[in-house]
């Protein structure tokens, strides 16, 4: 469906201009009724006159009533409902009047009394000044709500936006002690050039994380890029224990998907698969695009399902001396992402792969960007190890042609 050239506005975007507006009409509304009332029941035209100071009577007794209307609407309910039919029955007794005393002035030579003439008007503004009053609480009641539900929209907004940005920050620390623990003994055994690499590579992957937005999603090139700084940081500890491959669909490298999703899964395949066995073992991500679905899977060839540490791996904590060495939140981090993110529209399953090991498949909406997204360099240091077999399309080939 086409755009519109220019945007609606709410009618009560601006409160006091959509109140004038309705003043206005309302009350233009009225004297043209009477008046034409007046005209068919052969009514003078002077008589116009009188109807258009009735009307400008009520019109500027409503004004009033709207200023102590909007100091009651927010007090307690008694006051509110007991002091307004107090002031309507006031205000009406005063429009009564008036309109009484200016049609004696008009019509001096009727005979009926200002009494009678009073109490006969009097239902009439009492109806007309109690619809007004009806109507003002009524749209303002209306409009509070409207604001209460924004507010609501809004910091919900807020709190999902603040956990997205608790669930990014949530990256296991020890990754980071580790690493620099690395740093400090390759210093103390002079080997500078590998210890300026895995500087220059921790520095742009922190980077990274720190630079993209909390809930922002990049392309699945750019993660798989930042996934493989990440890989040949853990490669100078683990060195030939730690091997990868990738499987990339190249009809999938463009498209979305919330940044830093895949290093949990990676850290958590090192910590349970890599780490604990002394061959290593061997990490495996396919991406692939599955009819309107983007599908993600990373497993590894680790103890898989039936090993005794699976409870604590599934709850993505680990012990070492009796205190805890993991953050907890591996699993349970990308759980809560997606579900921040795709509010259901996801799968997330834990899977035992047919060569064995344990695998996690992730299936999001396949979303891609208007325009090329650009991301933040993550490449530093040296060209990438690659050890470990990679399948990946051409461009991630040619990236690394140029690299060389």
């Amino acid at each position: 469906m086409p755009a519109l050239p220019v945007q609606p506005t709410p009618f009560f975007a601006n409160k006091n201009e959509a109140f004038w507006r309705l003043q206005l009409a309302g009350w233009g509304g009225v004297l043209a009724l009477r008046g034409s009332s007046a005209i068919a029941n052969d009514l003078p035209w002077s008589f116009l006159v009188v109807l258009l100071v009735t009307t400008i009577t009520g019109f500027s007794i409503s004004l009033v009533l709207s200023v102590i209307y909007r100091m009651l609407i927010n007090r307690r309910p008694f006051i509110t409902w007991t002091t307004s039919v107090v002031v309507l029955v006031a205000a009406v007794s005063i429009w009564t009047f008036v309109d009484t005393w200016v049609n004696g002035l008009y019509r001096p030579e009727t005979s009926t009394a200002f009494a009678q003439r009073f109490i006969g008007l009097y239902p009439y503004y009492l109806v007309l000044l109690g619809a007004w009053s009806s109507l003002y609480y009524a749209i303002n009641f209306f409009l509070q709500v409207e604001e209460q539900q924004d507010k609501l929209q809004t910091l919900e907004s807020q709190a999902t936006s603040a956990q997205l940005a608790m669930l990014r920050y949530q990256l296991n620390p020890h990754f980071l002690f580790n690493t620099l623990n690395s740093i400090s003994t390759l210093v103390l055994l002079k080997q500078t050039t590998q210890a300026n690499a895995m500087l220059s590579r921790l520095s742009s992957f922190l980077r990274y994380t720190l630079i993209n937005e909390p809930g922002g999603r990049v392309t699945v090139e750019q993660e798989i890029d930042t996934l493989k700084l990440y890989l040949d940081i853990e490669r100078m500890r683990f060195e030939d224990r730690l091997r990868t491959r990738f499987r990339i669909d190249d009809d999938a490298c463009d498209a979305l998907m919330p940044s830093l999703l895949l290093q949990p899964l990676v850290e958590n395949s090192i910590k349970y698969a890599v780490s604990p066995q002394e061959s290593g073992a061997e990490i495996r991500v396919d991406v692939r695009m599955q009819g309107p679905m983007l599908r993600i899977m990373v497993s590894d060839t680790g103890p898989g399902l039936k090993d005794s540490a699976t409870d604590k791996r599934l709850s993505g904590k680990t012990f070492d001396g009796g205190e805890p060495v993991s953050t907890g939140v591996g699993l349970a981090n990308i759980r809560n992402r997606l579900a921040q993110a795709y509010e259901g529209e996801h799968h997330f399953e834990i899977r035992e792969p047919a060569e064995g090991g344990f695998g996690v498949v992730i299936e999001i909406p396949a979303e891609f960007a208007a325009e090329r997204i650009e991301a933040a360099p993550v490449r530093g240091g040296r060209p990438a190890d690659t050890q470990g077999t990679e399948i990946v399309p051409p461009r991630f080939a040619q990236g690394k042609a140029e690299k060389k």
